[in-house]
């Protein structure tokens, strides 16, 4: 009898108590049909929220064996993904699905992605017609443009929260993400393209927040893109080694 996939998704969340339940009612019926012979899970982080995500978390959990609520410090969204990849790593997982917690995904375009895994090191989402607003449709155009001349690579959309990973392929580079880095989506994408992987893009939606105040401004996404310069000069000398 051929092993199943073992599928981890990492959703990281941070005071989303508005949108946690709704959530975990439309994302766990991929992990359950996806169980892994029993060994997937949804792992859903709680990064220090202020409000009471993981409680709501724990008591969803009680109902759904597959569910694993985390919760750690508050770190940031780039700091609590690199905290699931690595804890999906640890646990054995053979696929890792990263989405976020606003409900801006549709899990109803799972399966496409799914079924392209074992062709693909990342099968990753470009955000079309997206609906969040211009001034982030501005700020992944400039990061496009900054990845590309800082790196010397074309992702088409780099910090898409919608990507399907081999853990043998990821578990490979992750090392070279700094801890508590912030933009480690970002950094996924031009690993994964630097180092010749196959990574396929494929059409997502992606709504409006479904609930809940977004936690990261203009402001700080300035200030991000400040420091980022900074680490993508580190950065890309690790990938020259």
């Amino acid at each position: 009898m051929n092993k199943e996939d073992v599928l981890y998704i990492v959703i990281p969340a941070y005071n989303e108590s508005e949108n946690i339940k709704q959530l975990i009612i439309d994302w766990y019926p991929v992990i359950e049909k996806h169980n892994g012979g029993g060994k997937s899970r949804l792992v859903v982080i709680n990064d220090g929220s202020k409000d009471n995500t993981y409680e709501i978390l724990c008591n969803l959990a009680k109902t759904r064996p597959l569910l694993l609520p985390v919760t750690k410090e508050n770190g940031g969204h780039g700091a609590t993904v690199l905290y699931g990849y690595n804890y999906a790593i640890k646990n054995g997982a053979d696929y890792i699905f990263q989405t976020d917690s606003d409900g801006q995904t549709l899990p109803s375009e799972f399966e496409a992605f799914w079924k392209r895994r074992e062709k693909y090191d990342m099968v990753i989402g470009w955000r079309r017609g997206r609906e969040d607003g211009i001034s982030r449709l501005f700020v992944t155009k400039v990061l496009k443009l900054v990845v590309r001349l800082c790196f010397g690579v074309n992702v088409r959309d780099a910090n898409t929260p919608f990507r399907l990973m081999k853990r043998t392929t990821l578990e490979k580079y992750i090392n070279i993400i700094p801890k508590d880095y912030f933009l480690t989506n970002v950094i996924v994408s031009v690993i994964f393209a630097r180092k010749g992987c196959k990574v396929c893009y494929m059409p997502i939606t992606f709504r409006p927040r479904q609930g809940g105040v977004n936690s990261i401004n203009l402001k700080k996404i300035f200030g991000i893109g400040k420091q980022a310069l900074k680490d993508f000069k580190e950065i890309n000398k690790k990938l020259a080694d």
